[in-house]
């Protein structure tokens, strides 16, 4: 896949269905869903920003990326986020009987969003799951490397917040040999467990999920959303200007 850099970071030019593909009839490959906090904290820090650009898909997640990829590639790149890859993926993956392991969140966000997947698509195939402790990367590669293995899932879907679980990812398979796919993906499992709220398609379309997002969390996203969203367009500006 073609990847454009945006600020520090290597953002691939794909779609909803290219990663559904993908995660669905391929194996060992790593997924990152990318918004512009998680382009920002790649500026400031060079570990993580390595780790994302090791992962086989950093997929533009938000109006920010999916409209600076756009100016940078000078196409129409549309946005690529974590719940439409969730939920089409397990969609594509019905017929081929994909498995999918959930790992993250607390046990009632997982527990209804199980019960809601199985009520959409009765015949999904989930192998399992785990809510972990609040523990650090290194405590949580050491205590689950080896059900994971055990278990081999085609698909992990990882919630443990950015940047952890994208960490996690990265030193769990310096750990273990396994082919499963991996994948980041944040708030997905709440939303559609149905515990916290996602903004309508017309609120995302126009670069205004973060507004719903910031009045369900304000004390943890405040920073997100009003310092790095800021920090974003500066460096954006910067490397816009920096080609002309």
């Amino acid at each position: 896949m073609n990847t454009v850099r945006v600020l520090n970071t290597d953002i691939t030019d794909t779609t909803i269905n290219d990663v559904s593909n993908m995660l669905n009839n391929s194996s060992g490959n790593t997924v990152a869903i990318c918004n512009a906090n998680t382009l920002v904290q790649c500026v400031k820090n060079n570990d993580i920003n390595s780790v994302i650009n090791s992962f086989t898909v950093a997929s533009p997640d938000g109006f920010p990326v999916a409209k600076a990829i756009s100016k940078l590639a000078k196409k129409n790149i549309k946005r690529v986020d974590g719940y439409k890859v969730f939920k089409q993926t397990i969609e594509d993956g019905l017929e081929k009987n994909t498995s999918h392991y959930f790992f993250g969140s607390s046990e009632r966000v997982v527990s209804r969003m199980i019960s809601n997947l199985e009520r959409e698509y009765p015949s999904v195939n989930i192998l399992g799951y785990t809510c972990p402790p609040i523990e650090d990367v290194d405590d949580l590669v050491n205590t689950f490397t080896e059900s994971l293995g055990d278990r081999n899932p085609d698909i992990v879907w990882v919630s443990l917040g950015f940047p952890k679980q994208e960490m996690f990812i990265d030193k769990l398979l310096k750990n273990i040999s396994i082919q499963s796919n991996f994948i980041g993906v944040g708030a997905v499992f709440e939303w559609v467990a149905g515990t916290k709220l996602k903004a309508p398609e017309w609120m995302a379309n126009i670069g205004l999920e973060w507004v719903l997002r910031l009045v369900q969390e304000p004390r943890r996203l405040f920073k997100r959303y009003l310092v790095d969203n800021t920090l974003f367009v500066y460096y954006l500006t910067k490397q816009l200007l920096s080609k002309n």
